[in-house]
């Protein structure tokens, strides 16, 4: 599933080919993703237009004059700029074309993503309760220390819970946690505020820097600019199970902590 920095790395790449342009028609091809697309779509966005591209944690908002259109990729989406008039190929879901002559495309194989409507976005369910932006100055390691305190899950579900903080998915908890020396299986309220404060700090780094390299490539994901991602070449932990530690040359270990596959190094994290 693309994560922050793959989500942050779109928005960066269709932005400019977004704003301020006036949008003359949507044409959707299939509306079965995880929810449906709204029937209305077309009527509500066509003659629009398009004032700014964010983003909240996962989610993309494309505000428009009167509305915005709430974006997630899913597992295996992607946002894409195509000349209008192009053939869709097998799964290419959703053509919003603009007056400029391009169509923001979005194309979804498994079709588990969204693209849903709403007049107050920040207070839609999908986004009200989600935690602070780790990118911000409202997440910090005293955050993590405070609302870690009496926790016994283990601490990598606990930084990727998105009330917690938002977007610290998969790849880049497994990266901080090994960068900050932290063992994933160990319990959230078990950590000292010290370690939570690297913690918190390891986080922005590798979030920051993931987002300059342009994410990671990992399946399908492909940015907005129709580029990958070359965060990939820098993991240290993920999915690298089995294999020696960058850092100190011990066999990196693999177990499942909250369904997910966690890599870990025996001597690095403690």
């Amino acid at each position: 599933m693309p994560e922050l920095p793959e989500v942050e790395t779109t928005r960066r790449g269709i932005a400019p080919h977004l704003e301020g342009q006036r949008v003359s028609r949507v044409l959707v091809r299939e509306r079965r993703l995880r929810w449906p697309i709204p029937e209305d779509l077309d009527v509500r966005l066509s003659g629009q237009r398009i004032e700014c591209v964010e983003r909240r944690a996962k989610y993309l908002l494309i505000k428009a004059e009167s509305g915005t259109l709430i974006g997630h990729l899913g597992m295996s989406g992607n946002l894409r700029l195509v000349p209008v008039g192009t053939p869709a190929a097998k799964h290419e879901h959703v053509d919003i074309e603009l007056e400029s002559g391009l169509a923001l495309r979005y194309t979804d194989p498994r079709r588990f993503g969204a693209l849903l409507w709403s007049d107050d976005p920040l207070n839609h369910e999908l986004l009200l309760k989600l935690g602070p932006e780790p990118l911000t100055d409202l997440f910090d390691g005293e955050r993590l220390y405070q609302l870690s305190r009496g926790r016994s899950m283990a601490v990598k579900p606990f930084i990727m819970d998105n009330a917690v903080v938002v977007g610290v998915g998969n790849i880049y908890a497994t990266e901080a946690l090994f960068s900050a020396g932290i063992d994933p299986r160990r319990a959230a309220g078990s950590i000292s505020r010290a370690r939570y404060m690297a913690l918190a700090l390891e986080i922005k780094r590798i979030l920051a820097h993931a987002i300059e390299r342009g994410g990671t490539t990992l399946r399908d994901f492909i940015g907005g600019d129709g580029q990958p991602g070359y965060f990939q070449q820098e993991l240290f932990a993920y999915g690298r199970g089995g294999q020696f530690c960058k850092v100190c040359g011990s066999t990196l270990r693999e177990v499942k902590l909250g369904q997910r596959a966690s890599v870990y190094c025996p001597k690095c994290q403690r």
